[in-house]
């Protein structure tokens, strides 16, 4: 007798946010045995590098209202359109168990496509807040779960905890010692995201440049700074003798925040899943323009439970930002306690959890 192997379809936007932890699920589903497709659009497929060999991809057509010009927007409704009906038939075709949603415009074919086939369908929403496309599928799925606790949520919707997946590279590293700071080495990562973190190019650097000289001869610091940001802030390390790396994107951000003795960071859902999960402390300056506010929402309980520090772009200057990486840097038991709340707060079987919901609604 023939075993039919399940088979998932995963959509996801074309954000490292969404593309993480969508990855993650897939890893789990295939070590289950289950067959997985990526749907996503031509942003997203740049995220989807690292996903396994093993999971085909699929590039619908998409677009989004937040960028672009009055003609831009014009098209976007055709745009989708033209998405739904491919996926409408690539499914009608070769039809999934089960299709699970992680937001963004491009979630919207299958999502919808799914809905018209009344095939079972789940989404995860990584932030405190849900997202548009959420909201609009979310009374129209089997299961909504949620990766920041609690999350804001439409009214009658009942959301499942299971946390935010994290992908191999960081389950590796879930739980490695930390190295308090001392008198040795220090490393400092900066981490961005995908928006917003020219502000970190503009205050990090000089807040770092003014630490004492006894700490800035000790630091080794990975910036992660946009294209156009990346020599200038550069050379504010290099002028200043500090030892620094700065790329636009580390494909080794696990292993070097695992190193590190502290991580300054935007508050994205995926950015503080790996930084609980491995445990390490730090500072986080949500970003301002995040729909609803998301980013300040996703960093309330890490702020609260003595994880990280919490600086508001209405608030941040280099002096503050200064004096708060100073006070971790040279107070070795306080960085351990931080990185110990850190690791409380880390849901490291995320995936697992996500991926058992997947299961339940197959049966």
């Amino acid at each position: 007798m023939t075993v039919k192997i399940p088979y998932c379809l995963i959509a996801a936007g074309g954000t490292g946010g969404h593309m993480f932890p969508a990855q993650a699920l897939a890893e789990e589903l295939l070590a289950r045995g289950w067959r997985v497709k990526l749907s996503t659009d031509e942003r997203g497929a740049r995220y989807a590098t690292a996903f396994p060999e093993a999971v085909t991809r699929e590039v619908v057509d998409s677009a989004t209202t937040a960028r672009g010009g009055a003609a831009a927007k014009l098209v976007v409704p055709f745009r989708i359109g033209s998405g739904v009906i491919s996926a409408w038939r690539a499914l009608k075709q070769d039809r999934p168990a089960v299709v699970v949603g992680f937001g963004g415009y491009p979630t919207i074919p299958a999502m919808s496509a799914a809905l018209a086939l009344n095939i079972p369908r789940m989404i995860h929403e990584q932030n405190g807040v849900m997202g548009r496309v959420n909201s609009t599928f979310a009374g129209r799925v089997n299961k909504v779960a949620c990766g920041t606790w609690p999350t804001q949520l439409p009214p009658g919707i009942e959301g499942i905890h299971t946390g935010n997946p994290v992908r191999k590279a960081v389950l590796d590293r879930a739980g490695m010692p930390y190295v308090q700071p001392g008198d040795g080495a220090l490393n400092v990562l900066v981490i961005g995201g995908s928006q917003g973190a020219r502000v970190l190019s503009d205050v990090v650097p000089e807040a770092i440049i003014g630490l004492p000289e006894d700490l800035r001869a000790r630091l080794h610091v990975s910036h992660q700074a946009r294209a156009e940001d990346g020599e200038r802030v550069s050379a504010a390390y290099r002028e200043a003798g500090i030892k620094a790396e700065v790329q636009p994107f580390f494909e080794d951000v696990p292993r070097r925040l695992a190193e590190c003795q502290l991580v300054v960071s935007r508050a994205g859902a995926s950015s503080l899943a790996d930084i609980t999960v491995i445990g390490r402390p730090a500072i986080l300056i949500p970003f301002a323009a995040a729909t609803g506010d998301h980013q300040t929402a996703n960093a309330r309980a890490v702020a609260e439970s003595g994880a990280a520090i919490v600086l508001p772009e209405s608030v941040l200057d280099v002096e503050s930002l200064r004096r708060d990486m100073r006070g971790i840097l040279t107070d070795g038991p306080r960085a351990s306690a931080m990185a110990a709340a850190a690791l409380a707060l880390g849901r490291p079987d995320a995936a697992q959890r996500l991926a058992d919901l997947v299961t339940e609604l197959t049966a």
